[in-house]
């Protein structure tokens, strides 16, 4: 009783912050000499993207954004008689606000006496506070300004207004956005939805560290060359022939493409779709070691892992695993007290097995030979945390890995298999950003594994790859399982075998397949290289993109039909004789008493398969009548099979927010 009134009591709260910023959390900045002032740094992104859509900008060219800002501030802010904190560089000073010049951004205050003052690194006056504010006519920049907390609750949107605006043009806003040649489309959604969506990805770690660094340093360099570019064209004369004018124009067009290159390069990276789908695999952030092959004496090594161990858990661990496994003379053991350390003394073919404990790492565990990582007992007893920020915790690229009976906890960090074969068995795996990725030309085997708390998908699958979901627990995750199907028709399916897995409890969907819409792939032309033809995609699209997901929950019964219509599309442009069966095993012959599903659950499965079906059908069509027009056609009876589901049943998908299976159309 007691746990549901607190739950009561702060829902309400909740409920009255909305409507009021009179209760919100307050700041007392510096020392505590200034008075309080609203504090606005937690607000959520539903809440500025509302004001921003709604209030603010509306559907708002890019030339009409300043007309539009003052015109909301006018609304929305008093106009004078409230006392706000002038925030600089080098002080901070209590003032009152006299009146205020929305077109201008500015208001014209008056020095409160007795003055109250913070500085750092000067020492102020009240005759100098006097004389600074005469010098500027006692108009100061709005932005500058942050509200002085009133418990009457008068000027509680006057701060809002103020945050919306401060944040629109620190976080939002580009000098270059006026310039911009595409005034006729809604500044709104070509710029402010993704900015926006990109803070907050950044904001809670939803995005590769590696990747934020690149945007940070591409938009500074961005304004760098805005910078040099706007002064260079305020010098020249547009009348004048002489030499100088000459050069200047040639190094003006020079910084002009520089330009152009790095705010196309932004525009991808604060494209949500574009970042989702490129920013991990363009922005992996580690360049794993050569593989070192065996041992060049032709030993094998067995690693143990255990900060301490008692007599008795190392005569267990001899009795149950060193002799009956590895008591041949080409084995011999070392000790490490850090897996990270026991996995980089690895050749291939070497052992690592972890004692129970808790093992904090700060660096990624990177496995580049073919060795098995086994934790010696159950999950919950051998746990390797990672805790500072990385964009990689387990990173798997050896030709055979295995990993069992061991706990991940994720903290900023991806797991990741980017090439060769990783075998999961028995583990957990909490997540705190992206769970397990599956890159192009890699394999994984997960089987009775438990993965969680992901604030992407779970399980992400990249073209190409090879995966084998067989009796895990998928749950509380953004998404349950990705599947990512890129514009080129070269690009191939997955091979993904899906059976007796639970997915449950997830944000989004159980499963979800990011396509292209029919229209992008056909018209996009055809590259040898799928990386190449991937970047040469991201330059085609335009800058803006639908403000709302185009996720659409598929239901059986209603899109059989066009399913049906599709693969018939498909087909009807490829001749008879060259179109191979497409055949969806219903049952894993590995797992042929597989257990009884209730036929509420059986419907995402069946959804999944006839959707993969559909694309991989539609796909082969196109890429076979692109050979055909080429003269380079040729019959390839295993081409279709390779790009098809092997096998999906049993799978249970239940309390999932969007439902069982979705397409992310782009």
């Amino acid at each position: 009783v007691a746990n549901d009134c607190e739950e009561e009591v702060r829902i309400i709260f909740v409920t009255q912050r909305e409507d009021s910023l009179s209760v919100w959390t307050r700041a007392r900045p510096g020392n505590g000499k200034l008075p309080d002032t609203f504090q606005t740094d937690h607000l959520l992104y539903y809440e500025r993207f509302k004001a921003y859509q709604d209030y603010m900008l509306g559907d708002c060219k890019t030339s009409e954004v300043e007309a539009f800002t003052a015109e909301y501030l006018e609304k929305i802010a008093e106009p004078c008689d409230w006392q706000a904190i002038w925030h600089t560089d080098v002080f901070d000073v209590l003032v009152e606000v006299v009146d205020v010049d929305c077109k201008e951004l500015k208001a014209k205050v008056e020095l409160v006496l007795p003055m109250e003052c913070e500085t750092r690194g000067c020492d102020l006056t009240e005759e100098s506070m006097k004389a600074l504010l005469e010098a500027t006519l006692h108009k100061v920049p709005i932005l500058e300004l942050s509200v002085v907390y009133d418990e009457s609750g008068d000027f509680d949107q006057t701060a809002l207004a103020l945050e919306h605006l401060r944040f629109f043009y620190k976080h939002i806003w580009r000098k270059w956005d006026e310039e911009d040649e595409d005034d006729d489309f809604d500044y709104f959604v070509r710029c402010v939805e993704p900015r926006l969506r990109l803070y907050y990805d950044i904001l809670e770690d939803r995005v590769p560290a590696g990747l934020v660094a690149e945007y940070h340093s591409t938009l500074a360099l961005c304004f760098e060359k805005f910078q040099e570019f706007s002064s260079l064209r305020s010098g020249l004369d547009s009348d004048s022939e002489s030499e100088q004018d000459n050069v200047s124009m040639v190094e003006g067009l020079r910084l002009y493409e520089q330009l152009e290159a790095l705010k196309r390069k932004l525009r991808i990276i604060e494209n949500p779709l574009l970042r989702y789908v490129l920013g991990y695999k363009v922005n992996s952030g580690q360049q794993s070691c050569r593989a070192k092959g065996p041992r060049p004496t032709g030993d094998r090594v067995v690693h143990l892992v255990s900060a301490s161990a008692t007599v008795h858990q190392l005569q267990s661990l001899i009795t149950d695993k060193l002799m009956p496994h590895y008591s041949g003379e080409e084995f011999e053991v070392q000790f490490h007290s850090d897996p990270v350390l026991a996995v980089n003394a690895c050749y291939e073919g070497d052992v690592v097995i972890v004692c129970p404990g808790l093992y904090s790492i700060t660096s990624s565990i990177s496995i580049v030979d073919s060795v098995e990582v086994e934790g010696y007992g159950l999950p919950d007893e051998v746990v390797i945390e990672k805790r500072n920020k990385g964009d990689a915790f387990v990173e798997s690229t050896g030709a055979n890995v295995k990993l069992s009976n061991l706990k991940f906890i994720q903290r900023d960090a991806v797991e990741g298999v980017r090439q060769g074969k990783l075998e999961m068995e028995n583990c957990v795996m909490q997540c705190e950003t992206t769970g397990v990725i599956v890159r192009s030309a890699a394999q994984l085997c997960m089987n009775m594994c438990d993965l969680y708390g992901s604030k992407g998908a779970g399980v992400e699958i990249y073209p190409g790859s090879v995966c084998s979901l067989v009796g895990n627990g998928i749950h509380h995750c953004k998404e349950g399982i990705l599947i990512k199907d890129f514009a080129d028709e070269l690009d191939a399916m997955p091979k993904i075998t899906m059976v007796n897995n639970m997915i449950h409890n997830n944000q989004g969907y159980a499963v979800i397949l990011v396509k292209p819409g029919a229209a992008a792939v056909e018209d996009l032309p055809a590259e040898p290289n799928a990386a190449g033809a991937l970047f040469f995609f991201c330059l085609l699209l335009p800058p803006q993109f639908p403000s709302s997901r185009a996720y659409s929950q598929i239901n059986t019964n209603e899109k059989e039909k066009e399913f049906e219509d599709t693969v018939v599309q498909s087909e009807a442009d490829i001749d008879d004789d060259d179109v191979p069966t497409i055949v969806v095993e219903e049952e894993c012959p590995a797992i042929q008493h597989g257990h009884s599903v209730p036929p509420d659950f059986t419907e995402g499965n069946d959804a999944i398969k006839q959707e993969l079906v559909a694309t991989s059908a539609k796909k082969h069509g196109l890429r076979k009548s692109r050979m055909k027009a080429l003269g380079a056609m040729q019959a390839d009876e295993n081409l279709l099979s390779q790009e098809m589901f092997i096998s999906i049943h049993g799978n249970q998908f239940k309390h999932n927010g969007k439902g069982s299976f979705g397409t992310f159309l782009y």
